[in-house]
């Protein structure tokens, strides 16, 4: 029993717990080229936040992790045979439910653990922040805390390097050969101001890439993926360390 994972706890030990910050892992399920799981967002999701956790919690940060939300936003990839969808509207009923339970016991802090580069709780923070204003709302995307180009060798953004490696390093038996994956090529749009980063319109999955995969995963390795959990989590633990000691009325300097 982990006292820091709510689904393993029990309430012997949380009734008398005074915790500091809640912690939402946010998946999705979803096709991850030929070779990892649908459920690649949620595992990565799940095992990055409760290992983040463990190390805040031994350096006394009092911490729950909570149950991962297993759906995301996958308005993009509709035809893609069981890639479940939540609209952002459905994410945010879910969320304002989770946040008035917490908010009525006084745990007013939470960080969302986002896994899903469909899920964006920006606005949906900004607009239950002034429904809730006890709580302090955060969110963080883990998968761009580090620079992967210090841990990776090929770059991209699903089923990649980067996922392929932490999937060999936390669920192997999840992830089929990798002579069977497909080699991750994407097409670009050709309105090149959408490749710019200050343009934007959403990516339509199966015209964008016949695998399902963004990113060559051939390089992929176990020890990779071992490495890049260990700093992931580190810092992300830093994180949850400084949620848990701050004012939230005083943060600024």
């Amino acid at each position: 029993m982990r006292p820091y994972i709510l689904a393993e706890t029990n309430w012997k030990q949380v009734k008398d717990e005074n915790y500091e910050v809640a912690i939402l892992p946010w998946g999705a399920t979803e096709a991850h080229n030929y070779h990892l799981p649908y459920a690649t967002d949620n595992i990565e999701a799940t095992e990055i936040a409760s290992e983040a956790a463990r190390i805040a919690w031994e350096k006394g940060a009092k911490i729950v992790v909570l149950p991962t939300i297993p759906f995301g936003v996958n308005t993009g990839q509709a035809d893609i045979k069981l890639d479940i969808n939540l609209y952002p509207s459905t994410q945010q009923a879910i969320l304002s439910d989770i946040i008035e339970v917490l908010n009525r016991q006084k745990i007013y802090k939470l960080l969302i653990v986002n896994s899903h580069g469909g899920n964006d709780f920006k606005q949906i923070i900004r607009e239950l922040g002034l429904k809730f204003p006890d709580m302090f709302l955060s969110t963080c995307n883990w998968f761009q805390a580090m620079d992967k180009t210090k841990f990776f060798t090929e770059m991209g953004d699903h089923a990649d390097e980067m996922e392929t490696s932490l999937i060999l390093h936390l669920a192997p038996h999840l992830v089929l050969p990798l002579q069977e994956a497909g080699n991750g090529k994407a097409k670009k749009n050709k309105i090149k101001e959408f490749s710019e980063g200050w343009a934007w319109a959403e990516r339509k999955w199966s015209q964008v890439t016949e695998d399902t995969g963004i990113g060559d995963p051939s390089f992929s390795t176990k020890e990779k993926g071992e490495i890049f959990f260990a700093s992931v989590t580190q810092k992300l633990a830093d994180l949850m360390v400084a949620l848990a000691k701050a004012d939230q009325h005083n943060l600024y300097e």
